[in-house]
């Protein structure tokens, strides 16, 4: 039988806002991560008692005792869901046509001109990656969609972007003066260009 909430020894050393405190704490965690920390408060506060942290916390005592097993064994349980639920990504489906993929695309790739980011840009389109995989001889149906294929491609460190051409520096004070002296020197008189011209 369960005991009464007002009767644990802990409760009072914890005041409502505590352990509201502590709830929403715990609310805003999930998996091995709440587990750990409900694991820790009961130690703290319930005495290491999975039965006395649900009364005192709200917290499901099989989950408690979870944690405390985690906690003492060092073991992190998988919950099934995460482990094997949700679609592989196309390059883990298909990885012989991924490392394909990845010739055109480096053969099409330019460092970003800045050098700031680590990022390759490519001129290779989506409709154009499929073309070269499909002149490869793979089928359709191991070939994603077009909006697929570009998420891929940015996934694989590629960016979808025009290339941009490196910028002209700006123009200096001195600019001005030099091609004054530029138009200066072509437009010496015929003599002065001929008798330079004989030495």
């Amino acid at each position: 039988m369960c005991m009464p909430y007002a009767t644990f020894p802990s409760q009072r050393s914890l005041t409502p806002s505590q352990i509201a405190d502590l709830r929403l704490a715990a609310s805003k965690l999930t998996g091995p991560a709440r587990r750990s920390f409900e694991a820790e408060m009961t130690l703290k506060y319930c005495e290491g008692s999975p039965l006395m942290a649900e009364a005192i916390f709200g917290w499901g005592r099989q989950t408690v005792a979870l944690g405390l097993a985690e906690r003492r064994s060092g073991i992190i349980c998988r919950g099934s869901q995460s482990a094997f639920s949700g679609r592989k990504r196309w390059e883990a489906q298909h990885p012989q046509a991924a490392q394909a993929l990845r010739d055109p695309a480096e053969a099409h790739a330019q460092q970003d001109p800045t050098f700031r980011t680590s990022l390759t840009y490519t001129r290779l389109t989506a409709q154009s990656a499929l073309q070269a995989l499909r002149t490869q001889g793979y089928t359709a149906e191991q070939l994603p969609s077009p909006s697929t294929m570009a998420e891929v491609l940015n996934r694989m460190g590629y960016r979808l972007r025009k290339v941009v051409k490196a910028k002209p520096q700006k123009q200096i004070k001195e600019t001005d003066a030099i091609f004054d002296n530029i138009k200066k020197k072509m437009t010496k008189p015929e003599h002065l260009q001929a008798s330079n011209a004989g030495v």
